[in-house]
């Protein structure tokens, strides 16, 4: 089903809600106002802007007696070795743990292993999952495709360290193997799982969760797809995340083949076979309607099992942002259900 144009209004109709917080606490200028600000500077602007926030977050730091964590060193295919967090819950048993393999946001050039510490330990907590959040390489200093890489050099290494006699990773993938991240993690998260079934990855993933992703690129987008493809251009009052044709720091950064399917997803030719999805959407993000797009073309042409949340009126990546709105909090708690949701469809 195409979304017609008044759908599209009615998602892209800032919520009153959203507006209000934006009065109260307009998004940061991350460069400071300086055109010239290095990619470096940029991310330790977001690091400080969102670690202000993060004691409003329904799961404002650590939980020792409830999840464990600690940081572990995976080796990738260059010979050299990128971090990685593990989350095992305290008090469930490992022959009943999940596996759930999460990415960072931040265009691929900004982020850490702190943007997805609240989820981890909301998976570890109420799912009884083990949890591995990925602290994949950035461009600029690695472009393209040297973050994929690493994700997926982790996510095989998970398939094979995983048991529920695994001292690193106590979990049995065969109650669930799921990848997610939002935004540029949602990306990482789609090409994963294409890749998971392309390489015949074993034991196979069996859900994905794809949190506002970037899916496909505006300069490769197919005719038989222009009339769906229009939020990149029309979705101007997202407060976060402000994006215009040609040249831009995340493209000469990530310096990113837009052909391939590694960074647009959406062009794959085969989307058959792919784990079961859940996607969370915002409404005023310019990267609605590619969300919406891979969502339909995976359930009614590649007969794929889909879930969809959209919220409207409000923009990409709000929940982290403006975490103490009402909607922000439901968010979080559709979050936690859709991967229940994935977690289920596993077993």
């Amino acid at each position: 089903m195409v979304r017609s144009d008044e759908e599209r209004r009615r998602m892209g109709t800032p919520a009153p809600g959203l507006l209000e917080a934006l009065e109260q606490a307009p998004f940061p200028d991350l460069s400071n106002g300086n055109a010239d600000a290095s990619v470096s500077e940029i991310r330790q602007n977001r690091a400080n802007h969102l670690a202000k926030l993060r004691h409003l977050y329904p799961i404002p730091g650590p939980i020792p007696d409830i999840v464990r964590e600690f940081l572990h060193q995976v080796a990738v295919r260059d010979g050299s070795s990128i971090r990685v967090k593990v989350y095992i819950p305290v008090k469930h048993s490992p022959e009943r743990s999940p596996l759930i393999v999460m990415m960072h946001e931040g265009g691929w050039m900004m982020g850490d292993l702190t943007d997805e510490d609240l989820n981890c330990r909301m998976f570890a907590r109420d799912l009884g999952a083990v949890c591995v959040n990925v602290e994949y390489r950035l461009a600029s200093e690695n472009p393209f495709p040297q973050g994929v890489n690493d994700c997926w050099d982790v996510v095989q290494w998970c398939a094979t360290t995983a048991t529920p006699t695994s001292e690193i990773l106590p979990a049995d993938p065969r109650m669930g193997f799921v990848v997610g991240g939002a935004s540029a993690g949602g990306n990482l998260a789609a090409a994963m799982c294409q890749l998971s079934r392309d390489e015949g990855l074993a034991p196979p993933l069996t859900g994905q969760f794809l949190c506002v992703p970037a899916l496909l690129w505006w300069d490769v987008v197919p005719g038989k797809w222009t009339a769906e493809y229009k939020s990149r251009t029309e979705s101007t009052s997202d407060p976060v995340l402000k994006l215009r044709e040609g040249k831009d720091r995340t493209t000469e950064s990530l310096k990113a083949d837009h052909s391939s399917t590694l960074f647009c997803p959406l062009l794959h030719r085969n989307l058959r076979g792919l784990a079961p999805a859940y996607f969370q959407l915002a409404g005023l993000d310019p990267l609605r309607d590619e969300g919406l797009l891979y969502e339909r073309v995976l359930r009614e042409e590649g007969g794929v099992l889909t879930r969809l949340e959209v919220y409207e009126g409000y923009g990409h990546m709000f929940w982290t942002n403006w975490p103490t709105l009402q909607r922000s909090q439901e968010f979080v708690h559709d979050t936690l259900e859709g991967m229940r949701w994935l977690l289920a469809t596993s077993v």
